[in-house]
């Protein structure tokens, strides 16, 4: 274990190894992005996006193993429920670093479609990041304060079209779409500064989730409720991971039926809308009363 090692060895290491896993996935991923450009036919897309997929989980495969070679880390994963590689799923999950993302595609793999992320409109110029996600037909988002809309009326609603167009891709075959809805990584510093009533959660933000399960509900088998969390690190989950002191990952899945309740208009239904927010809440104050009782037990 590389564990043994001082951080200032194991850091620039693991660092250099996971970037060069990044960069050969996202490079073959990008090519094959460019082939379907190219040639935008769905008797080339089709097969193109089953190797994309495969890619993506390979990506998770092979970062996790190379925590799992410079860690001493245990695996926690819980999943209530029945999953499949054969059907489509929503996720939706708390967020609190960008391990997130590596665990959750690496948990995808073998077990449910290859997963679909909701990123910022930014990340498209991170290096490898951006363009894998590009060719990976991840949907970019905008978002807009309340003043700059109430200044640029006309690009109300932009973000919910993105979605729109996102989920019209992800009909071509099964899927699994990844949403952090509390729209940024949790600190106790933003948590602050939205007065989250949460002790472990920021609030949860219902208008993207409530969009995708009314553009693509009929399609949607479950929605899987996801929980992550670092019970004994300290700071940066990301930094002592590249560090070789991640000792533990707890991941719990509930896995909820799709249902009338949860798929309607959001946006022209208040009585929906009502309803749909207080599900989102009443799953967010279980999942923060999870996470409290987690790291009491951890």
């Amino acid at each position: 274990m590389f564990s043994v090692f001082p951080r200032f060895i194991v850091f620039p290491v693991h660092l250099t190894l996971q970037m060069l896993s990044l960069a050969f996935w996202a490079i073959n991923i990008t090519l094959l992005g460019l082939i379907k450009l190219i040639l935008p036919f769905s008797f080339v897309s089709k097969p193109i996006n089953i190797i994309l997929n495969f890619m993506m989980c390979a990506f998770g495969f092979c970062s996790v193993a190379l925590i799992k070679i410079m860690n001493k880390v245990e695996f926690d994963y819980v999943i209530e429920g029945e999953l499949s590689k054969k059907e489509w799923y929503l996720i939706i999950s708390n967020h609190l670093s960008w391990l997130d993302i590596i665990l959750l595609t690496d948990f995808a793999a073998g077990k449910i479609p290859a997963p679909k992320f909701f990123l910022k409109k930014e990340l498209i110029w991170l290096p490898f990041v951006g363009l894998g996600a590009w060719a990976l037909d991840m949907p970019f988002m905008q978002r807009y304060s309340k003043t700059f809309l109430q200044k640029n009326p006309h690009l109300q609603g932009k973000d919910i079209e993105t979605t729109k167009k996102s989920c019209e891709k992800f009909r071509q075959l099964p899927t699994t779409v990844i949403n952090f809805v509390e729209g940024n990584r949790f600190t106790p510093e933003k948590q602050k500064l939205k007065q989250s009533p949460f002790a472990h959660l920021l609030p949860p933000k219902a208008g993207g989730i409530a969009f995708t399960l009314a553009t693509m509900g009929e399609l949607f088998t479950s929605v899987l409720d996801m929980t992550v969390i670092y019970p004994d690190t300290k700071g940066s989950p990301m930094y002592a991971m590249l560090s070789g002191r991640l000792k533990k990952v707890i991941v719990r899945v509930n896995v909820h039926p799709v249902t009338d309740e949860i798929v309607g208009d959001y946006f022209n239904n208040e009585t929906f809308k009502q309803s749909f927010q207080s599900w989102l809440n009443s799953v967010w104050q279980n999942k923060d009363k999870l996470i409290s009782k987690l790291k009491e037990t951890n």
